[in-house]
């Protein structure tokens, strides 16, 4: 039987999605205060009744370090003020780039960050989030668990929005992506090679592409982190006279000024409104809603 969720805390003011949320779900915002004591301890207080309510946490999860702490600790207030189940929608999911243990001594920390979660949450709503070693959540999280799959939004905006568009993943592993958002756009699309020669240096094999000299290209990744894939890409783009590029990010990390760079350099940077930033053009609210209505 699917729960009733009955009120909504906004953790890090992502307040598009908060609304998209309260709107689709019928859901009640709820008020609470959180701040620092001059030592930098979290103070916690909940300013609405949540006795056996059904309680929503949208929490923006980007720099996670700095924000899994008073995540929790919201959460565990709530749990201990009665609240019956908490969801905690987390449209950008950290963690998950350490799938294995490729060094000795590493730990293995998207495990580890997932059973934390996991300690205080009764489900798990995300979007696309980064699987590579693991084929679904469920192998880490030992709570229900649903993706949103922004594709079908990002589809209909370069359908609206982009003039003749091809479709072009940066490497192999945007291949799922761009499929999907190809498929669905009704637009054509080819994936790139990529050989990575360290955290900064990517090498990129463009094949022939004089077919869609015509086109405007667009780059579609799941997390635009600094930028250097995109902008080797775009410069290979570039020296065989295709147009400016449009680059689409369902995640938009845009560490160290890369989105100053991809701004500057392209014809219009784009992302899905999962991680705060003047750059997002893509409401994945309801997709969200969607899926916290399929949670069992």
């Amino acid at each position: 039987m699917t729960i009733r969720w009955n009120m909504l805390f906004n953790l890090h003011s992502n307040n598009e999605l908060a609304l998209t949320l309260c709107g689709s779900l019928d859901l009640r915002e709820g008020q609470f205060d959180m701040r620092h004591f001059p030592d930098g301890e979290s103070y916690v207080r909940v300013l609405d009744e949540v006795k056996d309510l059904n309680v929503v946490v949208l929490a923006d999860l980007y720099q996670p370090d700095h924000r899994t702490l008073p995540l929790l600790l919201l959460a565990e207030t709530l749990r201990d003020l009665g609240a019956k189940e908490i969801l905690l929608v987390a449209p950008y999911l950290p963690y998950m780039r350490q799938d294995k243990r490729f060094h000795g001594g590493e730990g293995v920390t998207s495990r580890y960050f997932a059973q934390l979660l996991s300690r205080y949450f009764s489900a798990l709503v995300t979007v696309d989030p980064h699987l590579h070693r693991y084929h679904n959540l469920s192998e880490i999280y030992g709570i229900p668990t649903q993706v949103a799959h922004a594709a079908p939004v990002i589809a209909e905006w370069i359908a609206t929005i982009v003039d003749n568009p091809v479709l072009i993943g940066p490497d192999s592993e945007s291949e799922q992506w761009v499929t999907a958002v190809a498929k669905q756009a009704g637009v054509p699309f080819t994936v790139l090679s990529k050989t990575r020669r360290g955290d900064r240096e990517v090498e990129i094999s463009v094949p022939h592409l004089e077919q869609w000299l015509n086109h405007t290209p667009v780059l579609v990744d799941d997390i635009i982190s600094s930028g250097h894939t995109m902008l080797e890409t775009m410069a290979h783009l570039n020296r065989l006279g295709l147009p400016k590029v449009v680059c689409i990010g369902v995640h938009g990390i845009f560490a160290e000024g890369a989105d100053m760079e991809l701004i500057e350099k392209s014809a219009r940077l784009v992302s899905c409104n999962t991680i705060s930033h003047p750059s997002n053009a893509i409401n994945i609210g309801g997709l969200l809603a969607t899926s916290i209505r399929e949670l069992a």
